[in-house]
């Protein structure tokens, strides 16, 4: 049993004429007649009775008229969806990403992809980046958003946007007026830290800035959160090198003081499994990207 023969049973049994249905269908009367015989063959059953005047439905004929009309539905849109999935515009993502990027990046581009790629749904999950890897890795993450730098085996990154580290320190900090000032003028500070064991190429981008200034931070606190670092800053606890828009978040508390030009950058980028085959987060990659670039200009 063949989807064509049911296209010609189901035109033959609405028309109730092998004529009109050869014309509709595009094909020989003949050609019609030997399919919808081949079908009663293969089934087995008598499905029309027919003369040189007329065509009608068996018993038999009506009740699978039914079936095959859904079986064609069922064939047609099993199609569309495997042209849909293809193509990227449908699918399922579980996607991760680091709470950082969370307050107006990953908003962004997951608001425009819905828009674009309506049927593609997701789980979206906020993961540190050492437990995103690892479930990249496993394959139990399709995409995550984390900062770079990063080298992993296995996975492909993409940088998505990239923005200065600043340093951030409390409005009421002794240093918060000094004009001008140097990143060298902080190192007897404490520093309040993400911990390096949840993204120690990040903590190593960071401190690096502080390296090439002559000095190691004095780190007294690390957090397992950014914003709870930024709060600890505001309460007087250190000073802390941080993003740029993270600190901008909370200019009302903090005093915020530009790096060298030349300093290491904080990236964002979107990771992948290197094997990955999946048409929707090659879409997702290339809009994060454009979405990225509107972060970085506004």
């Amino acid at each position: 049993m063949e989807l064509k023969q049911l296209r010609s049973f189901v035109a033959v049994a609405h028309a109730l004429s092998f004529s009109r249905a050869a014309l509709e269908l595009h094909i020989s009367q003949p050609a019609l007649s030997a399919q919808i015989q081949a079908l009663e063959a293969d089934l087995e059953v008598l499905l029309l009775h027919r003369n040189r005047r007329t065509v009608s439905l068996t018993t038999a004929g009506e009740a699978f008229l039914t079936d095959a009309e859904l079986l064609l539905r069922n064939a047609s849109e099993a199609a569309t969806r495997a042209q849909r999935i293809a193509q990227g515009n449908a699918g399922h993502l579980r996607i991760g990403f680091v709470a950082s990027a969370a307050l107006e990046l990953v908003p962004a581009i997951i608001t425009a992809f819905r828009k674009t790629y309506p049927a593609v749904s997701f789980d979206l999950r906020n993961v540190r980046t050492v437990d995103q890897i690892r479930e990249l890795q496993e394959g139990t993450l399709d995409a995550g958003f984390i900062r770079l730098p990063n080298q992993i085996p296995g996975l492909t990154l993409t940088p998505v946007h990239s923005e200065p580290f600043v340093l951030a320190m409390a409005r009421t900090h002794p240093l918060a007026r000094l004009k001008p000032s140097t990143l060298a003028d902080f190192r007897e500070q404490p520093f309040v830290a993400y911990a390096r064991r949840w993204a120690p190429e990040f903590f190593d981008a960071w401190t690096s800035i502080c390296t090439a200034a002559g000095f190691r931070p004095n780190i007294v606190q690390e957090t397992a959160e950014m914003d709870t670092a930024l709060a600890l800053v505001a309460a007087g606890v250190g000073v802390a090198i941080v993003p740029q828009a993270l600190a901008r978040r909370r200019r009302r508390e903090l005093k915020v003081k530009a790096l060298p030009a030349n300093s290491a950058q904080s990236q964002i980028a979107i990771a992948v499994r290197a094997n990955a085959d999946n048409p929707a987060l090659n879409n997702l990659i290339a809009l994060a990207k454009k979405e990225g670039k509107k972060a970085k200009s506004k």
